[in-house]
């Protein structure tokens, strides 16, 4: 992991597609911690986005109280977890109508189409505070808002629907080649499901992977010259 603890973060958040949220329970509950397990997906700006069922007891807490945490977990497949890294953010959750944070959601989570449309679920927004850090042993840091602060690339975040989808349609093999010789992934059909200033997103089936950029993306436009410079670099893989 680098250390550069900011992007370390970034990079950890955005290569989970699920995270443990916690929230508290309303005080006719007893105003108890409570945790569950969600699906994530990321925004350009790192604000998770989170799709709930009103029903859900995690959702009745932030009725009433937006204050939540997410931690997201590195630690998976490590002989010893607590050598490897996690980090919990914290911040308030707002519901949102944003279509185009949905769409996000739901490019990395495309079975949760089948329940998106119901009456009682909806989108949720994380306005992220701060994060903590623990990145092994003695790599411990709390990191505000500001420090998280993501590089801005003009223009991308409109266009990144038809980014991701020209690849998937028009350059598959591209995708393939992301997944199994930049990051040595097993299996077929990978597909992009996002691209941000740092890097892209892919999933299989049930598995995501982060393929990130040697240098952010300052605009949009720039995004072709670094895909393609990607599939080069794959070929001479």
């Amino acid at each position: 992991m680098t250390d550069d603890m900011p992007r370390a973060v970034r990079d950890l958040v955005r290569g989970l597609d699920r995270a443990a949220l916690a929230t508290a329970l309303p005080v006719q509950s007893g105003a108890w911690p409570y945790a569950s397990l969600v699906l994530v997906a990321v925004d350009h700006d790192l604000s998770p986005i989170l799709l709930l069922s009103d029903l859900a007891e995690h959702t009745k807490a932030i009725a009433a109280d937006g204050r939540v945490a997410l931690l997201f977990d590195g630690t998976q497949g490590l002989e010893q977890p607590l050598t490897g890294p996690r980090v919990t953010l914290v911040g308030r959750a707002e519901r949102t109508a944003d279509k185009r944070l949905g769409r996000r959601f739901l490019a990395r989570h495309p079975d949760a189409g089948m329940y998106a449309g119901f009456k009682d679920f909806n989108f949720y927004r994380v306005v992220v505070q701060r994060a903590h850090l623990v990145a092994g042993f003695g790599k411990i840091q709390w990191l505000s808002a500001a420090e998280l602060a993501v590089p801005a690339a003009v223009g991308l975040a409109e266009s990144e629907d038809g980014i991701v989808r020209h690849m998937n349609e028009d350059h598959a093999d591209a995708v393939q080649l992301y997944a199994a010789k930049l990051l040595g992934r097993a299996g077929s059909d990978w597909r992009m499901t996002g691209i941000d200033a740092e890097g892209i997103d892919l999933r299989q089936a049930g598995q995501v992977a982060r393929l990130a950029f040697d240098a952010p993306l300052n605009a949009a436009g720039e995004a072709r010259k670094v895909l393609v410079t990607l599939v080069a670099k794959a070929r001479a893989a």
